[in-house]
């Protein structure tokens, strides 16, 4: 019990780290100004982790490789204490439990950058219908329009009724589910 409490815990500080981290990284990667109260946000609370990883790794063509490298150091911290507290002895496989557990850590990423893209469309979505002109619409729409353009050239709009979203919001459904058989692939070797 205390131990589920404390993993709880620890996942919903990790996450959140992760997630602000990832953020991070894709507002930089698609040039979404920071000047805003979200943007301000991110930098103010990722700073302290940021930083000092961006003297020793540089960024490489436009990516904040600072703040994916630490959302995988967060994440892969939380992956091997939550294994230890589980109790997983690592078995025959000991010595690949370090690129297993980054493995791991790789495809949570790429799960919670799905979530996180979810998040955006339905906001942005929403945003579009209730209130264009919100402070917050620019960076939504920033973050959601690279994913969605594709899905716009190949659908046309419907009585003025954009339906990419709902496309894309089954597509990265899709992904989910692969992105969970890629995790159950990967668990056993740490069992």
């Amino acid at each position: 019990m205390l131990t589920n409490l404390l993993l709880l815990i620890l996942e919903a500080v990790t996450g959140f780290f992760v997630f602000l981290l990832l953020i991070r990284f894709y507002m930089q990667w698609l040039r979404v100004s920071f000047r805003n109260q979200l943007g301000r946000f991110v930098v103010a609370t990722t700073d302290w982790l940021v930083q000092p990883v961006r003297r020793i790794v540089p960024g490489l063509l436009g990516l904040d490789l600072a703040s994916l490298l630490g959302a995988l150091a967060v994440h892969s911290g939380y992956l091997a204490i939550a294994f230890w507290l589980k109790r997983f002895s690592f078995g025959a496989h000991a010595g690949i439990a370090i690129p297993v557990v980054l493995a791991i850590a790789v495809v949570e990423l790429l799960r919670f950058s799905v979530y996180l893209l979810i998040g955006v469309v339905l906001v942005s979505a929403v945003l579009s219908w209730v209130n264009p002109h919100a402070p917050l619409a620019p960076l939504f729409n920033g973050l959601s329009r690279p994913f969605l353009r594709p899905f716009q050239r190949l659908i046309p709009p419907i009585a003025q009724v954009d339906l990419s979203p709902l496309v894309l919001l089954l597509a990265l459904q899709v992904a989910l589910m692969l992105l969970a058989w890629l995790r159950v692939l990967l668990v056993p070797f740490i069992a």
